[in-house]
C-alpha cells in the first residue's frame, strides 16, 4: 500500500449560539466534539473568539470537553495571546491537560482581535507597543515550569515555587498559529508546531497553494530539534449526502467567498484558499493535487460561521467516509491510546 498523503485530520469548531441561548449552542459544540472522536478524527479544536456569539474562552470548553471524550486531541486554535497573562495562562493550559490526562494541543497567536473595541477594557498597565513575540517567549518559559527562586512555605508544606500544576513536555505540544515568513522563521527557530490557516501572505507567489508550500518548506529548513509538524486548515464542503437545501446552503456560501481568492490582496499580498465544494471524490482529487499535503502534513477541516448542527454533522460525517479514505487516511479507533 502507497504512503497516506493525509495522515492524520481533525476539525475546528467556532462554537455558534443563539444570543439568549447561550448554554444550549455550547452544548450542541460540545455533542459535535463526541461525534468527531467517533467518527475517527485525531483532533477537535475550537477557536476563540472575541466579542462575538462564539467560543471566547477555549480553555474552560476544552476542559468540558476533556470530561466527555477519551481518546481525541483537544486543541485551541487558536488563544490570541494579546490579551494574555503569560503565566496564568500557562497555568490554565497545564490543568486542562491534567484534566484529559495530556491531550491537550497548545494552540497560540501573537494577534490581539479587536484591540480598539477592547482597549477599554484591557489591563491599564498592558502597554499597546509590547511585542507579542516577547509574550510567547515568557508563556513558553512558564509552561517549561523551571524552579522560580528559593522553597517557599505553604500550606501544603515547603515547596519549591513554579508554575502549577506542572505538566513534563507539555511545551513540546505548543503550535504557533502563523501566515508570514516571520512567524514561520520564528516558530520552526524556538522547535514550536506550526498551524497555517486559509490565507497566507502572499511573498510574491501567484497563488495561495504556492505561497503556503514555501512556508511550509520554509519552516522545515529553518526547524530546530525535534519534533516538527505543520497543520493547516482547509474549508471543506462535501456534497454526497446533503439535502436539496443545504446543497443550495452550502454553494451559495462558498460562491460568496470565491471572488477574494482571485487576486493578491492588500500590502502584504495576502492570498486567499478557495474552498473545496462538490463530491467526496473531486475534493479528494483537490486534495491530492494540493501541494500543502505531503503526507507529513496534518488536516484541520474548519468548519464554517453559523451552519446548523445537522450541517456540521453531514459534513464531518461524509468527509470521513467519502474524502479521506482515498486520501490514505485512517480513522482513530476508540481503543487508540493518546501515545499513539
Amino acid at each position: 500500500m502507497s504512503e497516506p498523503i493525509i495522515g492524520r485530520a481533525g476539525f475546528i469548531l467556532a462554537g455558534n449560539y443563539p444570543e439568549h441561548d447561550p448554554a444550549t449552542g455550547l452544548a450542541e459544540v460540545l455533542d459535535l466534539v463526541e461525534f468527531g472522536e467517533q467518527a475517527g478524527y485525531q483532533v477537535a479544536g475550537v477557536r476563540q473568539r472575541h466579542v462575538e456569539r462564539g467560543i471566547s474562552s477555549a480553555l474552560p470548553f476544552l476542559a468540558a470537553a476533556s470530561q466527555r471524550t477519551l481518546r481525541i486531541r483537544l486543541e485551541t486554535d487558536v488563544v490570541p495571546l494579546g490579551y494574555e497573562t503569560p503565566f496564568r495562562l500557562a497555568e490554565d493550559f497545564a490543568t486542562v491537560d491534567a484534566l484529559s490526562r495530556g491531550r491537550v494541543n497548545v494552540g497560540v497567536s501573537t494577534s490581539a482581535p479587536h484591540a480598539d473595541l477592547l482597549a477599554d477594557l484591557a489591563r491599564p498597565d498592558a502597554a499597546s507597543t509590547t511585542d507579542p513575540y516577547e509574550l510567547i517567549e515568557r508563556f513558553l518559559t512558564a509552561l517549561e515550569g523551571n524552579v522560580l527562586g528559593e522553597d517557599v512555605a505553604t500550606p501544603y508544606g515547603t515547596q519549591s515555587p513554579r508554575v502549577q500544576p506542572h505538566v513534563e513536555g507539555l511545551r513540546s505540544r505548543v503550535w504557533l498559529g502563523g501566515g508570514s515568513e516571520r512567524s514561520v522563521r520564528w516558530t520552526a527557530r524556538r522547535g514550536l508546531k506550526l498551524l497555517l490557516g486559509n490565507l497566507a501572505d502572499g511573498d510574491g507567489h501567484d497563488s495561495f497553494e504556492s505561497a503556503q508550500r514555501a512556508h511550509i518548506d520554509l519552516y522545515y529548513q529553518e526547524f530546530a530539534g525535534s519534533g516538527a509538524a505543520v497543520g493547516v486548515e482547509r474549508v471543506i464542503l462535501p456534497l454526497d449526502s446533503t439535502t436539496d437545501e443545504q446543497r443550495a446552503h452550502y454553494t451559495g456560501y462558498a460562491a460568496a467567498r470565491d471572488e477574494r481568492t482571485q487576486a493578491a490582496v492588500g500590502p502584504r499580498g495576502t492570498r486567499f484558499g478557495r474552498d473545496l465544494i462538490g463530491t467526496g471524490e473531486q475534493i479528494a482529487e483537490r486534495l491530492a493535487a494540493d501541494p500543502a499535503f505531503d503526507g507529513l502534513t496534518e488536516l484541520r477541516v474548519a468548519l464554517p460561521y453559523a451552519f446548523t448542527s445537522d450541517e456540521y454533522r453531514q459534513v464531518l460525517g461524509d468527509i470521513v467516509e467519502h474524502v479521506l479514505p482515498h486520501l490514505g487516511w485512517v480513522a482513530a479507533s476508540a481503543r487508540e491510546t493518546v501515545a499513539a
